[in-house]
């Protein structure tokens, strides 16, 4: 299949990328300077140089794709997640970007249409398992824009597509910012756990993320959970990322100072979502390498460079 992938040298396209052309997938993906275009090619990709938020470009690069991936993202760093500017890259990305994409991928006759989406849209479930018809909640601007991108993909579906939203729960990987941040906050132990750290925190390794993708390319129109199969209290995923360093044990906070502390982001952290991932296995018979964190943060302990551990 000819697949076209907008974000293909970020956290999430790197590694699909890989598996697309490891399937046997004709891959062009998106690369913004020379250096990321040599690493598209290093992947066995064609590298394209365009500007996503351009409605006349977008359909040119687009064109001939029989599948459209829209992983094109920009997550702030750990420390600045709390202020809503630092968002607004990323927003554009899941609105305008989306609508492009989508526009561009109908015109091009593509059967098949993949958006990013997060778990952390889902609001307050306690101990309960969370599937896709799950309560959400969005009180963020940061987390709005993903629904937008959703309805973009359903969009693409009542057009006659397959409209996928894989509704992702938290990436880590040895190359991502954010996990290596992790990392140094934990070693200073300032990665705290707010309250007794019951609440359910869902995520999933990155390389099992980008399996998904590659899955979902077969997997019925509609909406599906992408985590790992064991989502762990938030207390045991601190101490999985501890124990893979061999590091001291995280310090416990207050929830009322974390969410001070944290800002909006906090909010969905404080928040327990035992996410599944029932349906997604069913139709696509995918299953993550990584059964849950305890394993996955141990393969990035044992994968990470001295200097960055």
């Amino acid at each position: 299949m000819k697949v076209f992938v907008a974000g293909a040298t970020g956290v999430l396209g790197r590694p699909t990328v890989r598996a697309l052309v490891e399937a046997g997938h004709e891959v062009r993906g998106t690369a913004r300077d020379a250096e990321k275009a040599e690493l598209l090619r290093s992947l066995g990709a064609e590298p394209v140089e365009v500007d996503l938020f351009d409605p006349e470009a977008v359909p040119t690069a687009v064109a001939s794709s029989e599948a459209v991936l829209h992983f094109a993202t920009k997550i702030p760093p750990i420390m600045r997640m709390r202020w809503i500017g630092a968002w607004r890259e990323n927003d554009r990305l899941r609105t305008v970007a989306s609508r492009h994409l989508v526009d561009a991928a109908m015109a091009a006759g593509a059967r098949v249409f993949v958006y990013e989406s997060v778990t952390f849209i889902y609001g307050e479930h306690g101990d309960e398992w969370i599937g896709e018809d799950g309560s959400l909640s969005i009180s963020s601007a940061a987390l709005k824009s993903t629904l937008d991108a959703e309805r973009e993909t359903k969009r693409f579906t009542e057009s006659g597509g397959r409209g996928i939203s894989l509704r992702f729960a938290g990436f880590y990987a040895p190359y991502a910012k954010s996990t290596l941040d992790t990392i140094r906050l934990a070693r200073r132990r300032m990665f705290p756990v707010p309250g007794d750290g019951s609440n359910f925190f869902s995520s999933i390794h990155i390389d099992d993320g980008a399996t998904a993708a590659v899955a979902a390319l077969q997997a019925p129109a509609g909406v599906y959970n992408v985590t790992d199969d064991e989502p762990l209290r938030m207390r045991d995923y601190a101490k999985a990322i501890i124990d893979a360093f061999g590091l001291k044990p995280p310090r416990r906070v207050p929830k009322w100072l974390f969410g001070l502390v944290g800002g909006g982001p906090a909010k969905y952290l404080l928040s327990s979502q035992r996410v599944a991932n029932a349906r997604f296995k069913e139709k696509t018979g995918w299953a993550p390498k990584y059964r849950s964190a305890r394993e996955g943060w141990q393969q990035i302990a044992q994968e990470l460079p001295a200097q960055e551990k």
